[in-house]
């Protein structure tokens, strides 16, 4: 039997329609695992269910983190946010938490799992940071754009077997105060935090590329979404 992973709905406001981008799902597909995207749902009783179907759960990208979670009031016209995916993937991270169920945050799931696990984040990065990278690439966003480098006695250096990586990039918010309960293991040049996981626990990895995009091309990201389904085996 293949692990059995749920994926967070991507939503568009404008067609008021659940979506997908295939990558996340081959990612798991080609790692061994089988993706099952979830509804926008909200009843305890609903995720609970969702929850116990599933060996693990894939945070995917998309909406700005409501600033409103981490003690904030949202940046006018910057802030682009769907409060009710904050509210299910908040409760499934508890649940899957409590279980020690296997997570990855791919982009926004890092930025969630972080504030949901009491970190804040830049809400804007042109504003805020004026970053000296790039962080907001052009297509084709499968090709790398900058660098991360990546410190020793982390998971993702064991993963990866080297202490520099090539990713691509496409966000402007990022982590402005890491959670307690989170470790670094990842930076950008202009010195973000790119990458996250949380000791003690099976599997809870982040990071704020994006291997679906380029996990064809990439063995980094091949590695990264295979490390994550044979955590589950």
């Amino acid at each position: 039997m293949k692990p059995v992973v749920g994926v967070m709905p991507l939503w568009d406001d404008e067609k008021d329609s659940i979506w997908m981008l295939p990558g996340y799902l081959e990612g798991i597909m080609d790692s061994g695992g089988l993706p099952v995207i979830f509804p926008l749902a909200e009843d305890e009783g609903d995720l609970e269910q969702l929850v116990r179907s599933c060996d693990g759960f894939l945070f995917t990208g998309g909406h700005d983190v409501s600033p409103e979670m981490y003690q904030e009031s949202p940046l006018e016209g910057l802030v682009d946010t769907c409060p009710r995916r904050d509210r299910m993937e908040a409760v499934i991270l508890r649940k899957a938490l409590e279980r020690d169920l296997p997570v990855l945050g791919i982009c926004r799931g890092l930025q969630l799992i972080n504030v949901c696990l009491g970190g804040g984040l830049v809400q804007d990065l042109p504003t805020q940071h004026v970053p000296g990278t790039e962080h907001h690439q052009t297509p084709p966003y499968d090709r790398p754009v900058h660098d991360v480098t990546i410190p020793e006695a982390t998971p993702l250096r064991d993963c990866l077997g080297c202490d520099r990586l090539s990713v691509n990039s496409y966000h402007h918010q990022a982590v402005r105060k890491l959670a307690p309960a989170l470790q670094a293991m990842a930076f950008s040049p202009d010195g973000l935090v790119e990458a996250v996981y949380m000791p003690g626990k099976r599997f809870l990895w982040a990071v704020q590329w994006h291997p679906e995009y380029s996990f064809r091309r990439d063995t980094g990201s091949r590695r990264i979404f295979r490390a994550f389904v044979r955590s589950m085996m």
